[in-house]
């Protein structure tokens, strides 16, 4: 069953296709989740519900009968969301514990939502869609994200800097974001690039294993390259390979410059 399912498709501004999720959109998660504190289960459920919040991805939201026995401990404060009134609850296993980590969730106007809980996710230590485990937020049930081999020529730079020239690439698709372009490591211009300590993860690809920003006559720009030595089975096209936030560097592809996006992660 689903509530708020009726999606009106809308063109992109951006250049991409956008989320097409409106908030307070549920559907039921037809997996197992859990999620593990302290080495320790505190829910383990195959009755979980996705809910957007938001519109570009979900949250799960637990049913209270799954929830592992006194790993809540009410915090006696209520705050309203747009889903009802939810009640902050500590969550706690063993010697640790996550102040505020849990919101409770009693009535709704959302029937399905009654009696269910919403843990922040970095509250807890492993989150798992069946036996993988899953990086950041949940997985979108809407978006696709496909990894294509290509024999595009491409060319990337910054303030007149060629920072890669590849005769070949790897075009990652995905829901909501521009194209990204994966090229060999053998085509990156590493004498403009500094290591940096810096690792993101996501749901679709995993966590990163290097990080670089580009220093130019201008200066340092920050974290404006990255790569995954070992992305989810999903994303192995780009295992080992280098890409570039489209969003601050200008790509030529085929030989023709392509137009800056702007996403969430920077906006002009």
């Amino acid at each position: 069953m689903s509530t708020e399912v009726r999606v009106q498709a809308r063109p992109s501004t951006a250049g991409f296709p956008a989320a097409i999720t409106r908030a307070n959109h549920i559907e039921p998660v037809p997996r197992r989740i859990r999620a593990v504190l302290a080495d320790e289960v505190v829910f383990d459920t195959t009755h979980a519900w996705y809910v957007w919040e938001w519109p570009y991805y979900p949250q799960y939201y637990i049913p209270l009968a799954d929830v592992r026995s006194g790993a809540l401990t009410g915090e006696n404060h209520t705050k309203a969301t747009r889903r009802g009134p939810v009640e902050l609850h500590t969550v706690s296993v063993g010697e640790t514990s996550r102040p505020g980590a849990a919101q409770v969730l009693r009535e709704s106007e959302l029937p399905e939502l009654k009696d269910t809980v919403r843990f922040d996710w970095a509250a807890l230590d492993a989150w798992f869609e069946e036996d993988e485990q899953v990086f950041v937020h949940p997985r979108s049930p809407y978006v696709r994200v496909d990894a294509l081999r290509s024999r595009r020529p491409l060319q990337i730079a910054l303030e007149g800097q060629i920072l890669a020239d590849a005769s070949t690439c790897v075009m990652v698709f995905e829901t909501g974001l521009p194209t990204r372009y994966y090229v060999d490591p053998t085509a990156v211009n590493f004498e403009h690039l500094i290591a940096s300590d810096t690792i993101t993860a996501c749901p679709y690809k995993g966590v990163t294993s290097g990080y670089w920003s580009v220093h130019t006559d201008s200066g340092v720009h920050p974290d404006l390259a990255w790569t995954y030595h070992f992305p989810t089975g999903a994303m192995l096209p780009i295992a080992g390979l280098v890409a570039f936030y489209n969003e601050k560097v200008d790509i030529r592809l085929d030989g023709v410059l392509l137009e800056r996006p702007e996403t969430h992660f920077f906006n002009h």
